[in-house]
């Protein structure tokens, strides 16, 4: 057997032994609930910033401070030592859901506030003009913001938050601090500890799976910012 024969059992041993596909498709079933959620909120707290009312301004700036500067390990820790074990919050009946749910609620509260600088840089894009014309036909903020400055703001914010999307990616791996036992670095830990030969294919197989996963969102979104640019 050559050597390239030799590599390619390697990866068929692993992929024999271990569900793979079926721990991408948990992280990835953990980044489209978290991109969701994060969205909205993101969104909110982008109007928040933006807002005329001081006090908003204020609720926003200090969310996206606290969250965007703390790490995501003692946000992922504080909801299952602290919301859960201490406080008894459960989010499912079910052990494995309840977990997997405290895992979005992680991701969601802390990519918000990523989300929302993307969009507030957005909105930095978008023309005085449009929004001081907004005012002279009597709009307030709220309309204004949803019918002129959103739509606008989104086509500029579409590169950073394809990096935000990206990020979050990756971030999901750090589910198994909060006890999801299905998804990848969950399953990379499992496979080093008891196939500790094949080292090099388990490397391989996680970081070509996340290359797989992370460069069409990078290319999809580059394309995407250049077409819809806001035109100064």
């Amino acid at each position: 057997m050559s050597q390239s024969d030799g590599f390619v059992s390697q990866f068929a041993d692993l992929f024999d032994q271990y569900d793979v596909i079926a721990a991408f498709w948990v992280n990835i079933q953990l980044t489209l609930w978290a991109a969701l959620f994060a969205g909205i909120l993101g969104t909110v707290l982008a109007l928040f910033r933006i807002s005329p009312i001081p006090s908003l301004r204020w609720a926003g700036t200090a969310y996206v401070n606290v969250f965007r500067n703390t790490p995501l390990t003692i946000i992922m820790v504080f909801l299952t030592l602290g919301v859960w074990a201490q406080l008894h919050v459960t989010l499912s009946d079910d052990f494995n859901a309840n977990f997997f749910r405290f895992a979005v609620v992680g991701l969601s509260i802390y990519t918000a506030s990523f989300v929302c600088e993307s969009i507030r840089s957005g909105v930095n894009t978008v023309p005085i003009g449009q929004a001081e014309a907004a005012r002279s036909i009597g709009l307030s903020f709220l309309p204004a913001a949803r019918l002129i400055i959103l739509p606008q703001a989104f086509r500029g914010a579409i590169a950073p938050l394809g990096s935000t999307l990206i990020a979050l990616t990756k971030n999901s791996t750090i589910a198994s601090v909060v006890g999801v036992a299905t998804e990848t670095s969950s399953l990379l830990k499992n496979m080093i500890e008891f196939n500790s030969s094949l080292m090099v294919a388990i490397f391989l197989t996680f970081a070509l799976g996340y290359v797989i996963l992370v460069i069409p969102v990078g290319l999809a979104t580059t394309a995407l910012s250049r077409r819809l640019a806001v035109k100064r």
